[in-house]
């Protein structure tokens, strides 16, 4: 394979997503104090170095991108394939839907085509004009009218509805086209794999929709392309129900000797579907332990941010919390067909569902909600963009060009409909893993040492334990202290046997700012915990942050403003206010030893331009009055949880 990156110089349209020649060392150099030196010197033996035995760097990537596979994609014009999906997250340049060349300036550790296994390539076969669907009348009409170009016909969007929403068993359900692109499918992940620089991740989207209601899962193999070609990947036509879906993943390792994991993403457009407490949506039952226990073998990890907004919490169940009215999609579900109730809410955020999680453990015994968090894309562009100086868009018509934010975000008769403008440019997932292959990436993704970014590349390390200090927070070598004395991100902390109950325990937490994205404004842990009566409640407590020469927690508790040194007529910011680097030690001064808890840190960036305020000045686009032009983008830490038994 040529991984030589160029550009194409005969393209007159060219975006090339590169900005600093030197990022690479920058980055190696301001990540010394968060990453544990990776080998140490032997002085009593002839070997040069002996390595640590825990995850010594973070790497990026996306769970969850689309391409001509994907039926919703495809009909919508997506021309990229798999091959230049994976191209492009490696680094190669590719000539985008709509004619431009592009590459990334920083490329991906790793990268998850998850192409939905509805109808899997058989909308693009169609188009090709594959002999076997071109003997249904139904398919070679269409086949002629997507072939014409031009706007999507009624009748070309009503197709996607049919297959996704709808109870399809039409043409486009051909089992034996499915199989040879699935069988392709896997071969080129395979194919773009190369163990120690780039992981090519099989997996695929189950997108089971209801009237618009999302309880999409995306499922992540650990294996290769021999073991995934065994069985071929459930799809919502089969059912609806992600019960059946697990049992699907459970017979996937038990006939191949394979390892599957999933991920639900977009609680926010579930309307209240997506995290039940008292009734199982898809049966009606009270949920039960076979529910929970399932729940939680099945999906470790959840999507918490990504194009269609941000599912970390909401400032209804958060009232207090100011930086919860972050990217919110909160007027219904995907489709607009059904419009959101405030009653919807409590069961579609990472917040809620992991303080309920809490709860139904001590009533059944086992936490369904016990997940680490990563960010990725949704984009059905076959491009894995996160950048807000460089917004690819959902769809083709969303690639840059004048006038694309005040516009559907898909054109159909809905009222109020999700417009382009409302579209965020998350997110990435960060994995800690001992090196870049896809059973190691797979294995931190299992116990959850992982986090969400909206975008930049923050790096962020948290542990908690026992006998931490404020010097170890400091410390040269805190990864190391942080495994020693206690538990990375995504673990459990249990009472203390040694009769030291009520001793609280102590949390480190560092961050790293993206060299080039903005300044760190503050570090937050958020707890979650289940009081004596039985009830989840919640709270946020400031650690550590930027300009602490001038700013301190006020009479209120609240922490005042960073500032705001964004330009959005020059879409500029300057880096004049907060830190490059934030780290504490942490003790929870409310805790009870009786009250299990749950803890995740969210660290925040100060202010600058949203992607918006970029077609502003490079476009002259005049936004819709309601369009956010600043943002202050995120990290998310898989919790720690405290159990008292």
């Amino acid at each position: 394979m040529n991984h030589t990156l160029r550009q194409d110089p005969s393209r007159p349209r060219c975006v090339e997503l590169v900005r600093i020649g030197m990022l690479k060392l920058l980055v190696l150099l301001m990540s010394a104090s968060l990453i544990a030196t990776a080998v140490q010197a032997d002085t009593t033996t002839k070997q040069g170095y002996v390595p640590v035995s825990h995850p010594v760097q973070v790497f990026w990537g996306d769970t969850h991108l689309h391409t001509t596979n994907s039926l919703d994609a495809r009909v919508l014009g997506v021309t990229l394939d798999t091959s230049d999906a994976y191209r492009f997250a490696r680094g190669d340049a590719v000539v985008t839907t709509t004619g431009i060349t592009a590459r990334l300036a920083r490329p991906l550790d790793f990268l998850v085509v998850s192409d939905h296994s509805d109808a899997m390539g058989v909308v693009d076969q169609m188009i090709s004009g594959h002999p076997e669907l071109m003997k249904d009348p139904e398919l070679r009409a269409l086949q002629e009218e997507l072939s014409k170009g031009g706007p999507i016909s009624p009748k070309a969007v009503g197709v996607i509805t049919a297959v996704l929403i709808d109870d399809y068993d039409g043409p486009l359900i051909n089992k034996e086209v499915m199989r040879s692109v699935w069988e392709k499918y896997v071969d080129t992940a395979d194919y773009y794999n190369e163990p120690g620089r780039f992981t090519a991740m099989i997996g695929y989207e189950w997108t089971p929709t209801q009237s618009g209601d999302k309880l999409h899962r995306n499922v992540l193999y650990r294996g290769d392309a021999k073991t995934a070609r065994q069985l071929m990947p459930f799809t919502s036509n089969e059912s609806r129900n992600p019960q059946d879906l697990w049992r699907w993943m459970e017979r996937y390792e038990q006939e191949t000797g394979g390892q599957v994991l999933a991920l639900a993403h977009n609680g926010n457009l579930s309307n209240g579907k997506m995290f039940p407490v008292e009734t199982n949506p898809n049966t009606g039952n009270a949920i039960d332990a076979e529910y929970v226990r399932e729940r939680a073998r099945w999906e470790p990890l959840f999507e918490v941010t990504q194009i269609k907004g941000d599912s970390e919490s909401h400032p209804y169940l958060s009232p207090t919390d100011e930086f919860a009215d972050f990217e919110v999609w909160d007027r219904g579900n995907a489709s607009m067909a059904i419009r959101k109730t405030p009653d919807m809410l409590k069961y579609e955020y990472a917040r809620e569902a992991l303080k309920n999680g809490l709860k139904l453990k001590e009533q059944l015994g086992v936490n369904p909600y016990q997940f680490g968090m990563v960010g990725s894309t949704d984009s059905h562009t076959g491009l894995s963009t996160a950048d807000e100086t460089y917004f690819f868009g959902k769809f083709p018509k969303d690639e840059p060009n004048p006038g694309r934010a005040d516009a559907p975000m898909v054109h159909s008769d809905t009222p109020d409909n999700w417009q382009t403008w409302e579209m965020s440019s998350s997110g990435f997932a960060a994995v800690w893993a001992r090196e870049n292959t896809r059973a190691s990436i797979w294995d931190a993704m299992k116990r959850r040492e992982v986090y969400a970014t909206t975008g930049p590349r923050m790096t962020v390390r948290f542990f908690g334990g026992w006998g931490f200090s404020k010097q170890d927070a400091i410390s040269s070598e805190l990864a190391v202290i942080g495994y020693a004395k206690g538990v990375p991100m995504g673990g459990t902390i249990n009472a203390r046997e040694n009769g030291k109950t009520t001793e609280a325990p102590g949390f480190l937490i560092a961050a790293m700012k993206d060299p080039l994205s903005g300044n760190l404004d503050r570090i937050q842990i958020v707890k979650g915990w289940l009081d004596a009566k039985g009830e989840t409640q919640e709270k946020i407590f400031e650690v550590v942050w930027g300009d602490a020469h001038r700013r301190n927690i006020n009479s209120e508790g609240r922490l005042p403003a960073i500032g705001n040194t964004v330009s959005v007529a020059e879409a500029s910011w300057t880096n004049s206010i907060g830190d490059g680097q934030l780290a504490g030690f942490w003790q929870d001064p409310e805790f009870d030893a009786t009250e299990p808890a749950v803890y995740y840190a969210r660290v925040i960036e100060i202010p600058t331009p949203r992607w918006t305020a970029f077609d502003i000045k490079r476009m002259g686009d005049k936004m819709p009055e309601e369009t956010k032009l600043v943002i202050q983008e995120r990290a998310y830490t898989s919790p720690i949880w405290y159990s008292p038994n």
